[in-house]
């Protein structure tokens, strides 16, 4: 059997139609000066329904494109094509039964011996199991973000996402020279609560605590979130002094409320807490960790005092 040569493969146009029309890729060729089809392939009816004589122009190609990627990939192809650069572009094409495909358009731009463009042509790619992909992974990613900022047990921030949250919003109160209110806040006499009446009723304490103090926000930037152990902590963007000792005050009555038996709490046998507060609008030379250990302190003077009671930073501290 006689070899065709590779000169006779290449100059046999039924040859290259083949080739062209047995790929899963759909060839295409516009011509640039009546911007219309010259060419596309038949794989375009099976994947979107429309028929091949119905592509007649680069009109047809934009309208069949979701309404939201029209103006951004059409813009992005012009300008490029324009340019003579060849380029590539993703967007949801529209299927005749009101569906859409991903499609992954690559593009070449054919310029005669003067550099003008004479012709586009290129390759249609369905991408859609791709982009599913990409869109379960992008998911997953979104959902184990939110994990790692919750905490485990009470479903409350966690102290990463405190760290993360006073670090924006202490950038946002010092150039806008907004105050920043904070609240440390300690159940008094945990550990006595947990020998007493065991661990799983620590732990059910601690989620009940926690759900409570949520209650006590109405900011719609404020945060609540469990700073370790039994220790919780409340940041108030825009808060002045007297809003954040409200917000406090508030929290010790939904803990009152509560009216959680601790039989070895010399406050009524009642679950209580200890809360230290503090207020700042963040200078140039301020830093929020000295601002952390401020209102620690703070905290750490209210349990020193005899718990069950609010302790605040001076006002301009």
């Amino acid at each position: 059997m006689r070899m065709v040569s590779a000169k006779e493969f290449s100059d046999d146009p039924q040859v290259y139609q083949a080739l062209l029309e047995s790929t899963r890729a759909i060839p295409w060729k516009i011509d640039w000066a009546s911007m219309k089809f010259a060419y596309i392939g038949p794989q375009i009816e099976p994947l979107l329904g429309w028929s091949r004589d119905s592509w007649r122009s680069v009109e047809d190609w934009a309208q069949r494109m979701h309404p939201e990627d029209r103006e951004r990939v059409v813009n992005f192809c012009v300008t490029q094509s324009q340019a003579g650069a060849d380029h590539e572009a993703d967007y949801r094409a529209l299927t005749r039964d009101n569906g859409y495909v991903w499609i992954r358009d690559v593009v070449h731009v054919v310029r005669d011996e003067h550099g003008v463009v004479e012709a586009l042509i290129g390759f249609m790619f369905d991408i859609s199991e791709r982009k599913k992909t990409e869109e379960r992974l992008l998911t997953l990613q979104s959902e184990l973000e939110a994990l790692s900022f919750k905490d485990g047990l009470t479903n409350i921030a966690n102290r990463r996402r405190f760290n993360a949250s006073l670090d924006q919003e202490w950038e946002t109160a010092r150039s806008q020279a907004q105050p920043l209110s904070l609240l440390m806040i300690d159940i008094d006499y945990f550990k006595q609560f947990n020998d007493l009446y065991g661990h799983l009723r620590g732990d059910q304490c601690l989620v009940e605590v926690a759900h409570t103090l949520s209650l006590a926000l109405d900011g719609p930037r404020d945060l609540v979130a469990r700073f370790g152990g039994e220790e919780f902590v409340i940041l108030l963007p825009g808060a002045d002094p007297d809003q954040a000792f409200k917000v406090a005050e508030r929290c010790q009555r939904r803990i009152h409320k509560l009216a959680t038996i601790h039989a070895l709490s010399p406050h009524g046998q009642q679950l209580t807490v200890s809360i230290g507060v503090g207020t700042l609008v963040p200078g140039a030379h301020s830093q929020s960790a000295q601002f952390t250990d401020a209102v620690d302190k703070q905290l750490y003077a209210a349990k020193k005092n005899g718990r069950n009671r609010i302790e605040r930073l001076p006002v301009g501290s």
